[in-house]
C-alpha cells in the first residue's frame, strides 16, 4: 500500500470519529449520601452500578434532547390549526355575530380609468381589496364613491335600512 493511501485512510477514520462526536461521555452524577444508621452493603457489584449510572445518564440526556419544547402558536388573523373544526363552526354560529362590515374601516380607494377598488381593513386587522359585487362578511359591495363605499347587508330586526356606508378614515 502506498503512503498516500494510508494517509487518506487515516484522515478518513479521523474525520468519521470527529463527526461522531468523539468526546468522552459525561461523568456520572454524584451518588446520594448514605444514611448514617444504615448497615454497609455486603458485596456491591461495581460493574452493575456503573452500567446503571451510565444508562441513567444516557437516558436523562436522551430525554432532554427529545423533550418537546414549549411552542406557542400566534394566531395573527388565522384559524388555529389545533382547534377542532366542528367546535370552531359551532362557536361561530352561537356567538353573537358582530357585523364584519360595520366593524371594518375604509383605508383607501384606488381609482383607474375603468374601475375603482376599495381598501378595507377589518377589526381583526385583515386587509381586503374590494370591487363592486364583492362580499365582505354578510355584506356585498354596491358602490364605491370618491371617499366612501356602500354595502348592501341583510336587514336586521329593528333596522330601517339594509345599506352600510363606510367613509375614509382620516388620521
Amino acid at each position: 500500500m502506498t503512503p498516500s493511501r494510508i494517509l487518506v485512510g487515516v484522515v478518513s477514520i479521523a474525520a468519521v470519529v470527529a463527526a461522531c462526536g468523539g468526546a468522552p461521555p459525561p461523568p456520572p452524577p454524584p451518588a446520594p449520601p448514605a444514611p448514617a444508621a444504615a448497615a454497609p452493603p455486603a458485596a456491591p457489584a461495581p460493574a452493575a452500578s456503573t452500567v446503571t449510572k451510565d444508562t441513567a445518564a444516557t437516558a436523562k440526556a436522551a430525554a432532554d434532547v427529545l423533550a418537546p419544547s414549549r411552542l406557542r402558536y400566534e394566531i395573527k388573523g388565522r384559524r388555529d390549526p389545533f382547534q377542532n373544526l366542528e367546535v370552531a363552526v359551532k362557536e361561530r354560529e352561537t356567538a353573537p355575530a358582530a357585523s364584519v362590515v360595520t366593524s371594518s374601516k375604509l383605508t383607501g380607494i384606488v381609482r383607474s380609468a375603468s374601475t375603482r377598488l376599495a381598501l378595507v381593513e377589518t377589526a381583526q386587522g385583515m386587509g381586503y381589496i374590494l370591487k363592486p359585487g364583492d362580499t365582505l362578511g354578510e355584506g356585498r359591495v354596491v358602490e364605491i364613491g370618491t371617499e366612501e363605499i356602500v354595502f348592501s347587508v341583510p336587514p336586521k330586526p329593528g333596522s330601517t335600512t339594509n345599506r352600510v356606508v363606510l367613509k375614509i378614515v382620516k388620521d
